[in-house]
């Protein structure tokens, strides 16, 4: 089989990543593309992945749609040399929309029910839509769900071990507690109409946890001088490991709020609208903190964060646990329905 992966987003890296290499050991032939965004091509490299660039994108409505016309001929170029028997994606409009102009089938996975503006572009032209359990509402008959989280496509135990020397790196003891704090850019379709958390109140909580735990940022805007002392000092491939040992994954990112509960550390998630993931990880696993945006929930969300510095680490490693026993290993699940389809479409999986 001839698979082609669109990567829009390093995290789509990590989604994809153990996948590829699996297919690749079941002789399966795959070509990967992908937006030159971020550290998108310096994971990929990190990794070992062959792919094909297209480009870094645009910002702004007029730009985003200039390069959808982009991105639609790029790929299709290289979707005529490759000829992919299907196509897989997290919800590339670029990688459904050359698909169906080739006639072949799109799998995508998605998760962000706030994506509507992205759902326009990709859902029309996919065959089946991957989403978890936890997905708010439908997308209608395409939609196929799952028993897990896509952040276990890389941390299930199965994949992931933690590198203890990570902790070298931040200049931390083994049991000495830090926290990370995640700022995001907010420049994503999805993210048109949210601020996230004031330069005041990063400040505020930054000094609040600085009383408990040292800290550590890692943010996608640049950031003010007085507050490039925290800068984490980790490379993006170890940033797992980073949120494995944290005593605290404190932003604005869903993602990484996830990955943090299903590697056992608490995680504070600030966004108005939240997601059905993270829902799920506090209602059920009490492992993610939702918080909207407002000054009260901001001022809110960190008293929070100082409440789970407090608590005793072994309590998270036991939510996890819990977690991980009635999750699915999503990588596993997706090599069954890639390599079972269209058959898997009616099937039930069984681990």
């Amino acid at each position: 089989m001839k698979i082609l992966i669109d990567i829009g987003h390093p995290a789509h890296v990590h989604y994809f990543r153990n996948f590829y290499k699996i297919m690749a050991r079941h002789g399966h032939e795959i070509m990967v593309t992908a937006r030159d965004k971020e550290m998108t091509h310096e994971l990929l490299q990190s990794y070992e992945i062959p792919f094909s660039s297209r480009g870094k994108g645009a910002a702004g409505a007029a730009g985003k749609l200039a390069y959808l016309l982009k991105g639609d001929a790029i790929l299709l170029r290289k979707a005529l040399s490759f000829k992919p028997d299907i196509f897989l994606s997290f919800s590339s409009p670029y990688a459904a929309q050359v698909s169906a102009l080739l006639r072949k089938p799109h799998i995508a996975l998605d998760d962000t029910e706030h994506a509507k503006l992205a759902r326009l572009f990709y859902r029309p032209f996919s065959d089946v839509i991957l989403s978890p359990e936890s997905y708010r509402g439908s997308s209608g008959r395409k939609q196929i769900k799952f028993n897990s989280f896509l952040e276990l496509c890389y941390l299930h135990p199965d994949y992931f071990t933690p590198d203890e020397k990570v902790l070298e790196t931040l200049g931390v003891e083994k049991d000495e507690k830090f926290v990370l704090m995640r700022f995001v850019s907010w420049q994503a379709n999805h993210d048109i109409g949210h601020q996230g958390l004031t330069l005041e109140n990063k400040r505020m909580a930054i000094e609040a946890f600085s009383k408990y735990a040292t800290v550590f940022i890692s943010s996608e805007e640049p950031l003010p001088d007085d507050l490039q002392q925290y800068r984490l000092p980790a490379p993006a491939k170890k940033i797992h490991d980073v949120i494995y040992y944290a005593s605290l994954l404190y932003g604005e990112s869903g993602t990484m709020a996830s990955e943090a509960a299903v590697l056992g550390t608490p995680a504070i998630f600030l966004n108005d609208t939240g997601l059905g993931y993270t829902d799920e990880e506090e209602k059920r696993y009490e492992l993610v903190f939702n918080f909207s945006e407002s000054a009260a929930d901001q001022e809110a969300s960190i008293n929070r964060g100082i409440e789970a510095l407090q608590t005793n680490a072994d309590k998270w490693q036991e939510k996890r646990s819990a977690l991980l026993d009635e999750k699915i290993n999503l990588t596993d699940y997706l090599v069954w329905f890639v390599e079972n389809y269209p058959q898997s479409m009616r099937k039930t999986y069984l681990e």
